[in-house]
């Protein structure tokens, strides 16, 4: 699959979905009603084409990408084993090939916070990641509606 066909497929899946376009990645949030937009950005997954947050992938090779998406810590553990201990600021030794095409890892620099990766999935990895694209969107989804609830109290 290529990148435009895997932004397709999610956008197609989720009817609640907004997805922010910046410097040529892709943010997939639940849409938060009036506080919609890339000054409230909490994506449930991202699809990064560029070495501009990070060049653990080296994805400035033509055509590479990488699809990310945000995970309960017990699906990472069931996945993955322990979060490892990390910032966020630098990569972080999961002992994985960030830049190994089609294999779900642990994100580079956000495993602590329990996010996964695949570069260029195929559509039989694509379609793996169901569930979890399904996990991340239905734990951001609650996460609105608990902010929305706050706000009318």
């Amino acid at each position: 699959m290529d990148e435009q066909a895997v932004t397709e497929a999610i956008t197609r899946r989720y009817a609640d979905l907004e997805v922010i376009e910046s410097s040529g990645n892709f943010f997939f949030q639940v849409r938060p009603g009036r506080e919609a937009g890339p000054d409230r950005w909490l994506p449930f997954a991202t699809l990064v084409t560029n070495d501009l947050y990070d060049r653990a992938s080296r994805l400035e090779r033509p055509s590479v990408f990488r699809l990310n998406v945000g995970v309960s810590p017990e699906t990472y553990r069931s996945l993955f084993g322990e979060l490892p201990r990390g910032s966020g600021a630098s990569v972080i030794d999961t002992g994985h090939d960030y830049t190994a095409l089609d294999r779900l890892m642990p994100h580079p620099l956000y495993a602590p916070m329990a996010w996964v990766c695949v570069l260029n999935p195929s559509e039989a990895t694509f379609q793996a990641l169901q569930p979890l694209l399904d996990e991340a969107h239905t734990r951001a989804a609650r996460r609105g509606a608990a902010r929305a609830e706050r706000r009318e109290t």
